[in-house]
């Protein structure tokens, strides 16, 4: 799949008051997501305002969490998820936004920012890049082989219960390397609070999870892209996005893998990625400039037809591919995206639990 060209208009460096910053020089270092933007939007944005973007990967919130708590992160702009970004922001870990800094930011929808303001006050500190679901991606003909249909795939029974997680054990289970966004959507297909901060409730999670765990091939946020479209991971809880991505590497390749992707009937979890600038970021207008660029419409258009993931601006929408607007999988219609649940801040005391819960679990204990 190839992004379609994009006609940028941005704010040259200098109408932001100096990119440069003494010793800096003309550069921005962003800490994003694994495959999570169009190949040519940071070269187009180097290309628009001669910054250069020195661009690395995380795969987990804890790992961007850890460096930013540790001061120095070194990074100017960082993409937490909107829970992290609650709880780090009580951290003191942020920039406030300087909002006049960001033109683009009156294309954000006003009904998403104001859900916002339940982890973000006044949306001072974080703007929403990117939000999707997790839920289940799996290989079409394997499941329907193991099963006889793939009606099965609509349920999270396919991978919770032990006896159809046994029957997936050869062909490969892969489940996101994210304690703190599995445990609440195990808890929400067990019918409890799927953010319950009681030690007892989070037992039940890892109770099931244990059962499950001598079918699990990998935790993983990541490689299970490519495990899909490849054939090699035939069932992952996953993001939505990234297994529409699988899909379309598989169609592309010609494989012969035919990948689909489920929002669980019993309902999962719902997911925002925030832009955030760092306390002690070294190119702060440089950041600014960065941030305004990705909400442009026609760049945030691109952005989501490349890797599959809704955004909050509407103007956006309007410019992207039908097949990603109207895909039921990446913008649920209202029966589906009703039972849908967000995440709340998970204080340092049970976000412990689940570190520890999912050591156990990865190890095999």
């Amino acid at each position: 799949m190839k992004p379609r060209d994009i006609a940028i208009g941005l704010l040259a460096c200098a109408a932001l008051a100096a990119c440069a910053k003494p010793g800096g020089g003309k550069v921005v270092d962003v800490y994003n997501w694994n495959d999570y933007i169009a190949p040519d939007a940071n070269p187009n944005f180097e290309h628009a305002t001669g910054i250069h973007v020195v661009y690395d990967n995380f795969d987990r919130n804890e790992v961007l969490e850890t460096k930013l708590l540790a001061g120095s992160s070194g990074y100017d702009v960082v993409v937490p998820s909107s829970q992290f970004l609650g709880r780090q922001l009580k951290a003191g870990v942020f920039l406030p936004l300087d909002k006049a800094k960001i033109p683009n930011y009156s294309h954000l929808d006003p009904d998403f920012m104001r859900k916002l303001e339940a982890l973000d006050p006044g949306n001072r500190y974080g703007i929403p890049y990117m939000w999707g679901t997790v839920g289940i991606g799996y290989n079409v003909d394997a499941i329907k082989r193991i099963f006889g249909n793939v009606d099965v795939a609509n349920s999270l029974d396919i991978l919770f219960k032990a006896e159809n997680a046994a029957k997936l054990n050869d062909c490969g289970i892969n489940i996101l390397d994210t304690p703190s966004e599995i445990v609440p959507v195990v808890l929400n297909y067990l019918h409890e609070d799927p953010n319950s901060h009681d030690p007892a409730t989070i037992a039940k999670a890892q109770a099931l999870l244990a059962k499950i765990r001598p079918y699990v091939r990998s935790f993983h946020s990541s490689s299970y892209i490519d495990g899909l479209a490849g054939g090699d991971v035939c069932l992952a809880l996953g993001w939505s996005g990234d297994v529409i991505q699988a899909r379309n590497r598989a169609n592309e390749a010609n494989n012969g893998v035919h990948v689909a992707y489920a929002i669980p009937r019993e309902g999962s979890a719902m997911w925002i990625d925030m832009l955030a600038i760092p306390q002690g970021a070294a190119h702060v207008d440089a950041a600014y400039a960065y941030i305004n660029y990705l909400l442009d419409p026609k760049v945030m258009a691109a952005n989501s037809d490349f890797i599959a993931y809704p955004n909050a601006i509407p103007a956006a929408k309007a410019l992207m591919r039908p097949e990603i607007v109207d895909d039921p999988t990446i913008y649920p219609p209202a029966d589906v995206a009703a039972r849908l649940f967000t995440f709340s801040i998970v204080p340092p005391d049970v976000d412990r639990q689940y570190e520890t819960l999912w050591t156990e679990l990865k190890s095999g204990k």
